[in-house]
């Protein structure tokens, strides 16, 4: 059999795993979700190999190259021998406490600058277990643990620890904190970091002279799954409504992110509008079945801004900005309608500002995520963004597969350190 590569997607309920083939096919997928939850380090390590070792023996003994994703922010401190030190603080996890130390120590801004960034993160985790530890992010850990060296860190999962992308370096004011030695030394996406462990190699069945390559983050993993051209944009339509699209150079703005996959720069910003208002609008009802009544040829009559609470991170950055939920009309489809709506012209707007800090516009739009599968709400966009509208139910696993695929086919590499 030829060489295959190994993804593996470390999310927020749980992990999901791909091998694929030199052309990108699917030859497995499967998941599982957490027994104990997103703060159980033990709980991704074990879910990882109870995955791996169910992989058919054939396809496990052709597997050359592994990849990993993880939940940018999901931050765990750990000895250097990489046995954690209490719980991992999720992404989700903000401690306001340390917003004035913030603003001293990052008063530009930027990712690693938010309450609800790793730095703060790492904070709390220093003050609560002390220095001379290890801080790694998700991705970093698992990397680690098949490695046994749990020294690296792969750039995109460390932005908001306060990795600087352009200049290839630590920001210089977290570099001199009492407890930097805790950062791991960073490598860039696609790149190869060593060979597979002899333990890990035989507790999952897997062969001794596996490659394992930096991966990236869980929604950078999303954009590689669905293989997008030059000309296309992706919209991952799940909790929030994230746009993503490769572009030639860094973009810079409020609720800009830049990240740099295998080489290449992926620029966006995430609205918090997405399924997370249609939640708290629709509790309990199945939207599938409501959404069949929508005439998506035709506009509800209604302009909605559907934000969950006040305040919005992109296209525009602010953070009192009031939803628009009313007026609601006696008909939950139309009110289905409006919300849908609503979000198609935020992202509208959110193509556009990309599109004035220099991303070429996108031709056609390539769809992730739970709302990818609502074809009333895909006819319905592409109404109002005035381009195609496709759907990629392709899962993240196969997108960081690709990494790995890259290195097995001697593309956009960067040399091992």
């Amino acid at each position: 059999m030829t060489p295959l590569a190994l993804g593996i997607d470390l999310g927020t309920s749980g992990v999901r795993i791909a091998v694929i083939d030199a052309a990108g096919h699917i030859l497995h997928n499967t998941a599982t979700t957490y027994r104990q939850g997103l703060q159980h380090p033990e709980d991704w390590r074990s879910s990882c190999r109870s995955l791996i070792q169910a992989i058919p023996a054939n396809l496990r003994s052709a597997i050359q190259a592994i990849a990993v994703d993880g939940t940018s922010g999901t931050l765990l401190a750990c000895d250097h021998h990489g046995t954690p030190i209490g719980h991992a603080l999720s992404y989700a996890q903000s401690c306001p406490e340390f917003a004035e130390t913030l603003m001293g120590l990052l008063p530009g801004g930027g990712p690693a600058s938010s309450c609800s960034g790793s730095v703060a993160r790492a904070l709390r985790l220093i003050q609560d277990h002390g220095e001379g530890l290890l801080l790694r992010h998700q991705a970093d850990w698992i990397n680690g643990w098949l490695l046994n060296d749990w020294q690296w860190g792969e750039e995109g999962n460390n932005l908001r620890l306060g990795w600087d992308l352009e200049r290839g370096q630590w920001n210089e004011a977290i570099a001199t904190l009492p407890w930097a030695d805790s950062l791991p030394t960073v490598r860039p996406s696609g790149s190869d970091l060593g060979r597979l462990a002899a333990k890990p190699a035989q507790e999952l069945g897997l062969c001794s002279d596996v490659t394992v390559v930096a991966g990236t983050t869980d929604s950078n993993a999303a954009v590689l799954a669905a293989n997008p051209g030059d000309n296309d944009g992706i919209t991952v339509l799940g909790s929030t409504l994230v746009l993503k699209r490769f572009t030639t150079k860094p973009l810079t703005g409020p609720g800009i992110t830049s990240h740099r996959v295998a080489g290449r720069w992926l620029c966006g910003g995430a609205s918090n509008s997405g399924g997370v208002v249609l939640l708290q609008q629709f509790p309990g009802i199945n939207l599938d079945q409501l959404s069949r009544q929508i005439n998506p040829e035709q506009s509800s009559g209604l302009e909605l801004r559907p934000l969950p609470v006040p305040g919005e991170r992109f296209p525009s950055d602010d953070p009192t900005l009031e939803p628009v939920l009313t007026p609601r009309p006696v008909s939950d489809c139309l009110y289905l309608h409006a919300l849908l709506e609503g979000m198609a012209r935020i992202e509208a707007e959110g193509w556009k500002r990309l599109t004035e800090l220099g991303a070429q516009p996108p031709k056609r739009v390539i769809t992730l995520g739970g709302g990818a599968r609502n074809p009333q709400w895909r006819r319905l966009r592409e109404r109002i963004l005035h381009c195609p509208v496709l759907t990629c139910l392709t899962p993240p696993a196969a997108g960081v597969a690709r990494l790995a695929l890259n290195h097995l086919q001697g593309k956009g590499l960067t040399a091992r350190p």
